[in-house]
């Protein structure tokens, strides 16, 4: 029996619950990558004063490292961290040196399965740092998703699954010379999803920065599509844990609403989930360190259909905003909370508040988001 809820949540205590800041700055790491630069804090104007509120600044993702999707900064500094511990160093290590000290005879593979951008990074720094990469994929992942990956040297493997049940098999194939990049959490697998989780954060250091340099010392709110919830406990657990305590607004599909049904049962309850343009949300379980996490620190939960999502893409496109559907949902999400008194009074939304939207993915790695 499907148990999944799609009506909107609310958590009135969440701004009060904290957390304790990161020992070590992702940042730092990433800084030392090839072509590193923080991704533009883009002002829509027009969508503020449609929405009714002060200030909405879209964080766009669409060129990030090379590769057209936020991912490559989890699975950057994961691959760093869990190949610097295999030789015997607690800490990231840059690509160049690990480069070296693995060494022409490396015999490591890099495994991890995905629904398209997740699995393009680890296939890009597996290339990067000389290494072979199996990437495992579900149905329905873009032919030009597909082609991206393969073009990074990886091995391709389609399999006539859902996501849930590829990641299963591909945490099968992790042994002594196979190490598994995944971006979901379970019993004793928490320590490459949290680094993933960690690399993330570098996302929402930017904003601070990027605001501080608009001359925005105030936050109102933050926006963030979430899958298994990686991306989300890192804005979470960010935003918990600094001065600013802004109000922290997830989505993500009508048709995979893990999250928001966990929220309503106060539970993880895996959910069937169907087809959407929205691939990188398609998600029916969220990720165990991640749900602890957004079950305190979650303001509010809503799902969005396929029409809103799709139509978000062309309005952001319109406003010179390259987004594919995942990161356009939250878009949708926003409007859906705007549009109601009740929900903007629940989520401390005004006239003058300052919202960022986390754009996740441009439209090339997405091109079912393309009109």
């Amino acid at each position: 029996m499907n148990t999944a809820m799609t009506s909107p949540y609310f958590n009135p205590a969440a701004r009060s619950w904290r957390t304790q800041p990161l020992r070590e700055a992702p940042v730092t790491f990433h800084r030392s990558l090839p072509g590193y630069a923080p991704t533009p804090l883009t002002p829509v104007p027009t969508l503020a004063d449609e929405l009714g509120v002060g200030e909405v600044l879209v964080k766009d993702e669409s060129q990030r490292l090379g590769l057209s999707a936020f991912k490559i900064l989890g699975a950057s500094y994961a691959i760093a961290r869990a190949l610097s511990r295999r030789l015997g160093v607690e800490e990231a290590l840059p690509l160049e040196r690990l480069r070296e000290e693995l060494g022409a005879a490396a015999t490591l593979t890099l495994v991890a399965a995905t629904d398209g951008n997740h699995g393009r990074a680890v296939a890009h720094v597996a290339r990067l740092l000389g290494l072979p990469a199996t990437i495992y994929i579900p149905p329905g992942v873009a032919a030009e998703a597909q082609a991206a990956i393969v073009s990074e040297g990886a091995e391709l493997v389609e399999m006539a699954l859902p996501y849930d049940d590829v990641v299963a098999h591909c945490a099968a194939q992790a042994g002594e010379h196979t190490v598994l990049i995944q971006d979901t959490s379970w019993e004793g697998y928490q320590d490459v999803p949290q680094w993933i989780v960690d690399g993330y954060s570098t996302l929402v250091q930017e904003v601070d920065a990027q605001l501080s340099e608009w001359g925005l010392e105030r936050l109102d709110m933050v926006v963030v599509p979430t899958g298994v919830g990686s991306l989300a406990q890192a804005v979470v657990h960010h935003y918990r844990s600094t001065q600013h305590a802004p109000s922290l607004l997830v989505t993500e599909p009508v048709v995979a609403p893990s999250l928001t049904t966990a929220l309503h049962t106060g539970r993880v309850v895996p959910v069937g989930t169907g087809e959407t343009s929205m691939m990188g949300l398609n998600c029916g379980t969220v990720s165990g360190i991640a749900w602890p996490v957004l079950r305190e620190g979650v303001d509010a939960a809503v799902t969005v259909g396929e029409e809103q999502a799709l139509a978000a893409v062309k309005q952001l496109g319109a406003l010179g905003v390259d987004s594919g559907p995942c990161g356009a949902a939250t878009l949708a999400a926003l409007r859906e909370v705007a549009a109601d008194p009740q929900r903007r009074h629940l989520v401390g939304l005004s006239d003058d508040s300052v919202v960022v939207l986390l754009s996740t993915e441009g439209t090339a790695a997405n091109p079912k988001g393309r009109q």
